[in-house]
């Protein structure tokens, strides 16, 4: 039997405007990786650490909202294997929307240099903090292959459910939920 349950407008919303930015964002790191000072590295992480900011707000409003509307109910039955995967990796990916950006806020406040979005300076310059820029560091390396893995499963996962079990995944995340 298919959950033909709607999703609500801010669900929706706040799904894709995360989803979607921190994906940009977090592409825009791993292209940043490959420049040089030279080649525009510190124009490039300016415009990634503000974007970052903007999707640690967006993603604590998103999770404020699933706090109060509760978890999406899946679209058809799976096996109890697949919920708690699905689970997991939605749990991964909300987590990651958080951690990366305060990481990212971390390695530069102990770096000493502070934190702006788009030149408005939210955390002034100070000392350095040693051991927070190498433990912000740590986590916004390390985290990166996880990261990717989880959103690979996750948007496999929507695929299989689209397109196999035919239940309306992927088009209810979209609004059109019949």
């Amino acid at each position: 039997m298919l959950n033909k349950h709607s999703l609500s407008i801010p669900t929706i919303a706040l799904h894709w405007i995360t989803g979607l930015a921190f994906i940009g964002v977090f592409a825009l790191g791993l292209y940043m990786g490959e420049l040089t000072p030279e080649t525009g590295k510190f124009q490039i992480m300016g415009i990634h650490k503000s974007l970052g900011a903007l999707i640690l707000i967006v993603a604590l409003i998103r999770i404020v909202w699933r706090l109060k509307e509760g978890s999406i109910p899946p679209a058809s039955p799976v096996a109890v294997w697949q919920d708690k995967l699905a689970k997991a990796i939605h749990g991964i990916l909300m987590l990651a929307t958080i951690a990366m950006p305060i990481s990212g806020l971390a390695m530069s406040v102990g770096g000493g240099r502070g934190a702006d979005i788009f030149g408005w300076q939210f955390i002034a310059e100070g000392d350095k903090i040693v051991w927070l820029q190498e433990l912000g560091g740590s986590i916004h390396g390390l985290s990166v292959n996880i990261i990717i893995a989880a959103l690979v499963l996750h948007i496999a996962g929507a695929i299989k459910h689209q397109l196999v079990e035919k239940d309306g995944t992927i088009s209810r995340m979209l609004g059109r939920a019949s």
